[in-house]
This record gives structure tokens, C-alpha cells and sequence, in this order.
């Protein structure tokens, strides 16, 4: 079965965000592609860059969570209007209420922690960095088959 990577764009934060999120959920860090790794007379990006993540990962679970800095000749990415979100699914109450405290600190609850209508533990909330998130926890009682 395939697996699903979220893969987030930045304006020049990923670095910051990711040792945010890595505060949150542990590990360590893939190896980090920077912009100036790949300098060369083809390269499309100014020496101001040359610092900023080409590529940074993450691994949470059996999943990657990806992200780039996008360089300023290709514009500004507006996280404020994307409402694509990452789905966390915890194995318990107590790590989804760790993993809301951390990553909605700075940030702006959009639905607190609580039990939902379909029966699970369930928040909806922005980072800091204006990514979106849900976490969720369904006790064994609770959950049924997803579709």
C-alpha cells in the first residue's frame, strides 16, 4: 500500500518550523538539502538564499513530513490561505493532548480538544507557522472501520 508524505512550502522558516515540530514529536532530522548544495550557473536562486532548506524531512511514525523554503523569484507562499491540513491520529489521549499543547502553542485553536461527533478525541487548530492540523485519538470502544 502506498504510503502518504505531507510535504510543506515555507517562506524561508522551514528550519524554524521543523525544529518546532521536532520538539513536538522527537527524532531526527533526514538529511537537509540546502540551496546552495546545488549552486551552479543553472541555479535560480541568489546568494541571500543560499541558506534557506531545499529539502528537510522529518520521519513521524511510518510517515515523512517534508518541507521547503521556496525561493523568493517564485513568490510568496500564503499559508494563511491554504486549508489543507495534516492529519495526526494518536495512539492515545494522552499523546494527542501532547502533541495539541505543543504544536497549537503561538498558534490559533480553531476546534479545541474534545470528543467529536463521529466519537473520537478530536482537535482542529493553525501553528505558529500558519500550517493547519487535526489530531485525533478513537479508543479502541469508539472507533470503527474507516472508509
Amino acid at each position: 500500500m502506498p504510503t502518504i508524505n505531507p510535504y510543506i512550502n515555507f517562506n524561508g522558516n522551514a528550519e524554524e518550523a521543523f525544529t518546532f515540530y521536532r520538539s513536538v514529536f522527537g527524532g531526527e532530522f533526514g538529511k537537509i538539502t540546502r540551496f546552495k548544495d546545488i549552486a551552479g550557473p543553472h541555479s535560480h536562486v541568489g546568494e541571500h538564499e543560499a541558506e534557506k532548506i531545499l529539502r528537510i524531512t522529518l520521519p513521524i511514525g511510518n510517515t515523512m513530513l517534508i518541507a521547503n523554503d521556496v525561493p523568493e523569484a517564485m513568490g510568496r507562499v500564503n499559508e494563511q490561505e491554504n486549508r489543507s491540513k495534516i492529519a495526526v491520529t494518536a495512539e492515545s489521549r494522552d499523546e494527542a493532548e501532547r502533541i495539541v499543547n505543543g504544536l497549537s502553542a503561538g498558534g490559533e485553536v480553531e476546534m479545541p480538544l474534545g470528543e467529536s461527533p463521529w466519537g473520537s478525541f478530536f482537535a482542529m487548530f493553525r501553528d505558529k507557522y500558519g500550517i493547519e492540523w487535526t489530531v485525533e485519538y478513537a479508543s479502541k470502544a469508539s472507533s470503527s472501520p474507516r472508509v
